[in-house]
């Protein structure tokens, strides 16, 4: 029977490209994103090229109500789930502190840092049972604060704290927890930030070659695949012409 892995914001980027690596691996997947149009689309895809099964939900992790309904009444043939990927994610604006916007903060905060808390808390009862592995899905701002980042470097800093958290506190249960912490990567991350301005995004990666989603589902399937006796709990991950949040060469 094949494994089952459950992607958080599987509907584009980082959570398309591991959805699709795992699928092309014989991997079941499980997609929870809030575009039930676009995972409907993902989910035919997979099944149709690789054969695997897929189960789409749709639902904000920031929804804490819908993730628990969600993710605590999985059909019986779904709960066996090996891998958690926490990536749903986003930044929004970058602005100055005194010139952000608090809904912005807020839903940072709810997206990146509450919904990680309550997809991992949802799923634990099954990944305790499997043994399983969580890999949440960081970035190089959680681990340098860098100017105009402030609530979204917190929120990132909370998630490479957080995984630090899991990995203590789940040893007992010989659950592997990994942090990937990306840096720039072309994917629509940018057009988020700047709420639909596609010029100002793209020209975010302009005179560089950033990393793509690609490399990330590459990275996540490294780790996931590791001997049993082996866990990566922390990896930083840039293009080669990035050193780190702050210093990028173009």
């Amino acid at each position: 029977m094949s494994k089952i892995i459950l992607v958080t914001g599987a509907s584009s980027g980082f959570g398309k490209a591991i959805a699709t690596k795992f699928a092309a691996g014989g991997w079941n997947v499980i997609l929870t994103a809030r575009r039930k149009e676009k995972l409907d689309e993902l989910a035919k895809a997979l099944e149709s090229t690789y054969g695997i099964k897929t189960l789409s939900l749709t639902f904000d992790v920031q929804d804490k109500k819908a993730v628990f309904d969600n993710l605590q009444n999985l059909p019986t043939e779904w709960q066996a789930i090996h891998i958690l990927v926490n990536n749903a994610g986003l930044a929004l604006g970058r602005d100055s502190f005194e010139n952000a916007n608090l809904e912005d903060w807020e839903t940072m905060i709810d997206t990146n840092v509450k919904g990680l808390l309550y997809a991992s808390k949802a799923v634990l009862p099954m990944l305790i049972k499997e043994k399983g592995h969580i890999i949440n899905i960081g970035s190089t701002a959680g681990k340098e604060v860098y100017k105009d980042g402030n609530v979204y470097c917190a929120s990132k800093h909370a998630v490479d704290a957080i995984s630090k958290a899991q990995r203590i506190d789940l040893l007992p249960y010989q659950i592997k927890v990994t942090a990937i912490h990306p840096g720039a990567a072309d994917t629509e991350f940018s057009v988020v930030r700047f709420k639909g301005d596609a010029e100002k995004a793209k020209s975010v990666y302009t005179g560089y070659t950033p990393l793509m989603a690609e490399d990330i589902a590459d990275t996540v399937w490294y780790v996931a695949n590791t001997p049993a006796h082996v866990c990566i709990n922390d990896l930083v991950i840039t293009c080669t012409a990035q050193a780190n949040s702050m210093y990028l060469q173009k």
